[in-house]
C-alpha cells in the first residue's frame, strides 16, 4: 500500500537524501550523457547549470546530476564520484534555478553512497509549458546530448508554437487508486533493470506520473505502467492489426482476411504488435526481379514507423493505432495530426514531442525502444533506400498521420521489367504491376511500349488477351 499523502511531505521542494550503493553509484558515474541526461562536476558555475537545466524545460524534460565529473575532466569512473561536504554547500546553484523566470519545474534530492565523498545533487526537470530562459534572456533547447542555444528569433518563435500544444498524457484520471500504476508487474519489471535501485513510489513521483495533490494517476502513467491501459483508459489506446487480401487503395469488406487487436503497457504493446505484423509478412508473397519471392520489408523501417506512431499520437482522441497490410505495401495510421509546427516537408528535420513523459520513460528501459532520439523517420528513408525501395509516403489524412510503406522497387519500371526478363524467359502485364507497384494495366502497357520502341522487348506470338506477354528481342547474328 501507498504512504498517506502527509508522510511524502518531504517531497516539492523541500530537502530529501537518499542513501545508495557503491554499484549504483557507479552506474551513475558511468551513465553516458544523452537527450534525457547530464551530469557535471560540483564546481559547475550556475549561469551553466542554468543552461542544461533550461535546455531541458524547452525539450522534452530530463535528469541533471551535480557532483559527478565528466568523462573528460575525470577519464576513471571509479573516481568521478565528487561530492560537496554538506548539502547547503550547493545552496548557491539551488538559488540560480529557483530564480529562473519564467519558473522552471524542478524536482531535487540529494544522493550519498557510504564509499564515496560528500553528496551530489541530483534534479528531475519537467518540460515546461513556456519558452525557458536564463537569467540573460537567452534560449537553449537539448538536442542528444548538447544543450544548444535557440540564436535567432525565428526558432524561438518555433519553441514557442510547439509549446502551445496541451499533450493528454499530463490529464488525471478521476476515480482509479495510484496502485495501479505503482503496484503494476510493469513497472516492477522496468524497475529491475533501473539504475540506481528505486522504489516505485519514488519513480512514478519523479517522473510525474501520479498527482501528490490527489494521488490521482495520469494518462502517461497508465499507459506506462498499467498492466492493461485500456481498461481504465477514458480513450482507445490499443493497436488494431487488419490483412487485407488485395492491392487496391480503397480495399472492400470482402478483402479482409484476418483482424487482431493488440493491447497492454506501452513497452509490451510496441513489442507484441511489431511481432504480429512480422508474422503476419513473413506469409506474403509477390512478382520480383527474381521471380516470386516472400515480399520482406526492412525491418528497422517497419519498426520506426510503428514506434513513433504509437509514442507521439494523441491520445485525447478515442481511437486505436492502425495497422492496414496489403499485397503490397503497410500502412500505419496515428491518431491525430502533425503537431506544432512540424508538417510533412520537414518532418525528418523538425523535433517535436507530443507525450515527453512517455517518451523519456521508454528511453529508460534497459533496450528502449526510442533509443535514437528525433532519428526514426531518418532510418526509415534510409533503410528504404539500402534496401532498393521507393522512400515512405508520409501524409496528414483528416485526424491521422498515415505512413504507406510501399514493397515496390527504386528502380524505374522500365528499369525492373528488363532486369526481371534477365532472369525469366517472358513477363505478363500482372507480374508487372506487382513488380514496379503500378496498380493501373493501361500505365503498366506504356512501360511495355517505351521497351518495345527502342527495340528491346517483342510480344510473345500466340499470346492473346489475359494471356499476353512480352519478352526480349533476341540478338541477331553478327552481319546480320
Amino acid at each position: 500500500m501507498l504512504d498517506s499523502p502527509k508522510s511524502c511531505s518531504a517531497w516539492g521542494r523541500n530537502l530529501r537524501t537518499s542513501k545508495i550503493s557503491e554499484a549504483d553509484a557507479l552506474t551513475l558515474s558511468n551513465r553516458s550523457e544523452d537527450h534525457f541526461f547530464d551530469r557535471k562536476a560540483a564546481k559547475i558555475s550556475g549561469k551553466k547549470l542554468q543552461k542544461i537545466v533550461v535546455a531541458f524545460a524547452n525539450a522534452d524534460g530530463g535528469e541533471v546530476v551535480v557532483g559527478i565529473a565528466d568523462d573528460g575532466d575525470e577519464p576513471n569512473p571509479a573516481n568521478r564520484w565528487q561530492g560537496l561536504g554538506t548539502v547547503e554547500d550547493y545552496n548557491g546553484l539551488l538559488q540560480a534555478l529557483f530564480s529562473l523566470n519564467p519558473a522552471v519545474d524542478v524536482r531535487y534530492e540529494f544522493l550519498e553512497c557510504d564509499t564515496k565523498p560528500g553528496y551530489v545533487l541530483r534534479m528531475f526537470v519537467e518540460r515546461g509549458a513556456d519558452v525557458n530562459k536564463t537569467d540573460d534572456g537567452s534560449v537553449y533547447q537539448r538536442f542528444g546530448a548538447q544543450s544548444l542555444p535557440l540564436n535567432t528569433p525565428q526558432k524561438v518563435n518555433e519553441l514557442a508554437f510547439a509549446k502551445g500544444a496541451q499533450s493528454f498524457e499530463n490529464m488525471k484520471v478521476s476515480g482509479l487508486p495510484p496502485e495501479v500504476v505503482v503496484d503494476s508487474n510493469e513497472i516492477r519489471e522496468f524497475l529491475r533493470g533501473y539504475s540506481p535501485a528505486t522504489d516505485p513510489l519514488d519513480f512514478v513521483v519523479n517522473q510525474h506520473l501520479v498527482d501528490l495533490r490527489d494521488w490521482t494517476p495520469s494518462v502517461a502513467g497508465i499507459l506506462l505502467f498499467a498492466n492493461n491501459p485500456p481498461v481504465v483508459m477514458p480513450r482507445k489506446c490499443s493497436v488494431r492489426i487488419s490483412r487485407y487480401e488485395t492491392r487496391e487503395d480503397e480495399p472492400e469488406r470482402d478483402h479482409l482476411k484476418e483482424s487482431y487487436i493488440i493491447e497492454g503497457p506501452l513497452y509490451k504493446l510496441i513489442h507484441a504488435s511489431v511481432d504480429k505484423i512480422t508474422e503476419i509478412l513473413s506469409g506474403l508473397k509477390q512478382w520480383t526481379e527474381e521471380g516470386m519471392k516472400e515480399i520482406k520489408y526492412p525491418p528497422e523501417a517497419i519498426w520506426e514507423v510503428f514506434v513513433n506512431a504509437v509514442i507521439h499520437r494523441d491520445y485525447s482522441i478515442s481511437d486505436d493505432v492502425q495497422v492496414l497490410i496489403f499485397n503490397d505495401r503497410v500502412e500505419i495510421s496515428s491518431p491525430g495530426r502533425l503537431p506544432g509546427y512540424v508538417k510533412v516537408d520537414n518532418i525528418l528535420d523538425a523535433r517535436f514531442s507530443r507525450n515527453s513523459k512517455i517518451v523519456r520513460c521508454l528511453a529508460r528501459y534497459p533496450v528502449p525502444p526510442n533509443k535514437d532520439m528525433g532519428e526514426g523517420l531518418n532510418t526509415v528513408f534510409q533503410k528504404m533506400k539500402e534496401w532498393k525501395l521507393k522512400p515512405p509516403q508520409i501524409q496528414e489524412d483528416g485526424n491521422y498521420v498515415k505512413v504507406v510503406i510501399r514493397h515496390a522497387p527504386l528502380a524505374l519500371p522500365t528499369e525492373a521489367i528488363m532486369n526481371f526478363l534477365a532472369h525469366h524467359e517472358e513477363i505478363t502485364n500482372a507480374q508487372a504491376r506487382e513488380l514496379t507497384g503500378i496498380k493501373s494495366e493501361n500505365l503498366v502497357k506504356v512501360e511495355f511500349y517505351k521497351l518495345r520502341d527502342q527495340g528491346l522487348i517483342e510480344r510473345v506470338p500466340g499470346k492473346q488477351a489475359s494471356a499476353s506477354a512480352w519478352r526480349k528481342v533476341a540478338a541477331k547474328p553478327e552481319g546480320v
